[in-house]
């Protein structure tokens, strides 16, 4: 049996670099893929901690991934083995009622669980490793241009997707609109990137971290306010009193969603990216009468094409994510880099094989 390594999860706080049969062809539409470029995502710290009960001790972690095709399954005609591909984090079956209907996050097919997506390092083997089994391949991944670098690519996968589409879609940022996102992470600093797109006349950056804010600057920030006491009203003074368009939340703790609520103008958008691990408190007896919308969800990956033909032109500068870069080999030193963001200033860790 042949072997490689990979970063396996032994259950909350758990994880180590291990030797673990290498993925083979199970079903005739799978591909496996040689990784050569990955990262770490917020989720992943969110599985160690224990708020993602159904991933259980063994499964490599990992949702994230570029690589080449180094064997396609029977039934793959528009892949062949060579291709440098983008693995997205959502895998779609294609064929389902919610795929037929673009709602790729909830797919039916019957890898890991049906009625979800996000199956790699959640219900399968993920993309933490020097290869991974891709299902579905011919419609869960991207065949890349050579103009367009791994560093661009891979933020591709997740984060660039999921700022888009749950918080700047979702939250329909419009032309003229203000615009808080909650929490100047790489999901939030994706938001603010891509809401670019459609010309809001502000986006105001909240956040507890100096750094991160000074950074969201370069991301399409406008404004930037410290969160935590205080920080509503500084919010409201930058809108005349009224509040705010659109506010994302893109932490997924009970007090920032609190905040998000608070910021929305009467008619505004609360669009709730973040992964939410414990329960939160609805004033809904008070937001019912403002005409607020609430907004939830798991990426769909539905923009993905979109977006690698906006980085591939020049038009959003993915690589500059990129923080930090490592060895595949070295990624128990890029999680703790990662996990220690506040201190080590990290956005997104680039391992590469």
């Amino acid at each position: 049996m042949e072997t490689m390594k990979a970063l396996v999860f032994h259950g909350p706080g758990l994880k180590s670099w291990d030797d673990v049969p290498k993925p083979t062809i199970q079903r005739p539409t799978d591909v496996i893929v040689k990784i050569e470029t990955t990262t770490i995502c917020g989720t992943d710290l969110h599985i160690l901690k224990g708020d993602v009960p159904a991933v259980t001790d063994g499964r490599i972690l990992g949702h994230e991934g570029i690589g080449t095709v180094v064997e396609t399954g029977d039934a793959v005609e528009t892949l062949s083995v060579g291709d440098r591909v983008l693995i997205s984090c959502i895998s779609a079956c294609g064929r389902c009622e919610f795929c037929k209907k673009g709602i790729y996050s909830h797919c039916l097919g019957d890898e890991g669980a049906s009625g979800i997506g996000w199956i790699f390092g959640h219900l399968i083997d993920g993309t933490q490793a020097e290869f991974v089994r891709v299902p579905y391949a011919e419609t869960s991944v991207y065949r890349l241009p050579d103009s367009v670098s791994d560093r661009d690519a891979v933020m591709l996968s997740d984060i660039l997707p999921t700022g888009h589409e749950i918080g700047v879609k979702y939250g329909h940022v419009k032309p003229g609109d203000v615009v808080a996102v909650i929490g100047a992470g790489p999901v939030g600093l994706a938001a603010m990137m891509t809401a670019q797109l459609y010309g809001p006349s502000r986006v105001i950056a909240v956040d507890l971290d100096e750094n991160r804010l000074q950074q969201s600057l370069q991301f399409g920030a406008t404004h930037t306010v410290v969160s935590g006491e205080g920080a509503k009203e500084r919010v409201l003074a930058l809108t005349d009193g009224l509040g705010v368009d659109v506010a994302i939340e893109a932490v997924g703790v009970p007090p920032t969603l609190g905040l998000a609520l608070q910021l929305a103008r009467p008619g505004g958008v609360i669009a709730n990216v973040g992964v939410h691990g414990k329960p939160v408190e609805l004033p809904i007896q008070d937001l019912w009468i403002q005409n607020i919308t609430l907004t939830t969800g798991l990426v769909n990956t539905d923009t993905t094409d979109m977006l690698l033909k906006m980085v591939e032109s020049g038009k959003l500068a993915a690589a500059k994510f990129a923080s930090h870069e490592f060895a595949l080999g070295e990624i128990l030193e890029a999680y703790d880099v990662f996990s220690r963001a506040a201190e080590t200033k990290a956005l997104k860790v680039v391992m590469q094989a």
